[in-house]
């Protein structure tokens, strides 16, 4: 008997930037846009944990060829520390692990700030992503383990006392290279002044290339959705979608995407005429016309009319394709 092959869903492409809401895990979130947009494929850049809010970078279709330079972005984030108590989890998910009657002055917080600037060494949190021999380490820590995690280079590129609202938080906005961790700098700074701290709150506010401009939300993209068929009556059998029928039942949620091309705003770009872009898309090279063309550069985006057609090199004046883009 024949093996029925899996449904398809739309060959839809684009970056949702969902302002994803506190309580909402990112695998959750990236399946509800899947689902909405009726989407063949989906993958976040960057994840956002359950009790953090905003920017959540999703992916649909061909877009998720360029999540690896999504990933690669700063990332900016305001977030809360509340003093006197450290976590297991270093956020408010945790148990409390050490407590302190002391409370830091905004003297004491901004004098400290400079040693959490630039490069420095962070240790990851015992429940993080980290692989620890092949296995996650948060599914350690849940089983009781003491980790032993070792430290590794981050970059901070901007640290920022905002407000102290009271005299047991103090709000803060920071920018960030990849790999890390917020929670970790909580747990450290509370260590530094001798009065422990852990996250009580959590915003990513931008994800290079994008910014809050670029932010949607469930809510919005729920009210433009197409509605659900009607369930069909019992021993009656639902008919099979037609999703390229149905294309303009989604015109309204597609024009929320931001165009893929979007993600390659840190590559150099070439237009191309309809010609070329035809010949890049076979997998041909062809000769960059035009003044401000590069003669040289090791990586490149290729665009016909502001759509993303290619990712490749430039070499003596010529674009080389090595990932083509169909939507």
């Amino acid at each position: 008997m024949a093996r029925r092959g899996k449904k398809k869903g739309r060959p839809v492409s684009g970056w949702v930037v969902l302002d994803k809401p506190v309580g909402m895990g990112s695998t959750e979130a990236v399946s509800k846009i899947k689902w909405l947009f009726k989407a063949d494929k989906a993958g976040h850049a960057g994840t956002l944990d359950p009790l953090a809010s905003g920017m959540l970078p999703i992916a649909l279709g061909e877009a998720t060829k360029t999540v690896p330079y999504v990933m690669d972005g700063a990332k900016v984030y305001r977030f809360t520390v509340g003093w006197g108590e450290e976590r297991s989890t270093d956020d408010l998910e945790g148990e409390v692990t050490r407590t302190s009657a002391e409370r830091p002055s905004a003297e004491a917080i901004r004098a400290l700030l400079p040693k959490y600037t630039g490069l420095i060494m962070q240790t990851p949190p015992q429940f993080s992503a980290i692989k620890i021999g092949g296995e996650r380490a948060y599914d350690l820590a849940r089983e009781g383990e003491a980790l032993e995690i070792p430290a590794r280079e981050v970059e901070i590129g901007r640290l920022e006392l905002i407000e102290c609202p009271d005299e047991t938080h103090a709000v803060f906005e920071i920018e960030c290279g990849k790999g890390t961790y917020v929670r970790s700098l909580a747990r450290d700074m509370g260590r530094d002044i001798g009065c422990f701290g852990h996250i009580s709150d959590l915003r990513r506010l931008e994800v290079e290339p994008f910014t809050s401009e670029d932010f949607v939300t469930l809510e919005q993209l729920e009210a433009v959705a197409p509605p659900l068929p009607p369930k069909p009556a019992d021993g009656e059998t639902a008919p099979k979608p037609d999703l390229g029928a149905d294309a303009g039942r989604f015109a309204a949620l597609d024009a929320l995407l931001v165009e893929t091309v979007a993600a390659l705003d840190c590559l150099p770009q070439v237009a191309l005429s309809d010609d070329a872009a035809n010949r890049v898309r076979l997998g041909n090279p062809v000769i960059l016309r035009g003044r401000d063309a590069p003669a040289e550069a090791d990586e490149a985006c290729a665009t016909l009319r502001g759509r993303l057609v290619a990712i490749g090199a430039v070499e003596g004046g010529m674009f080389k394709p090595k990932r083509v883009f169909t939507g």
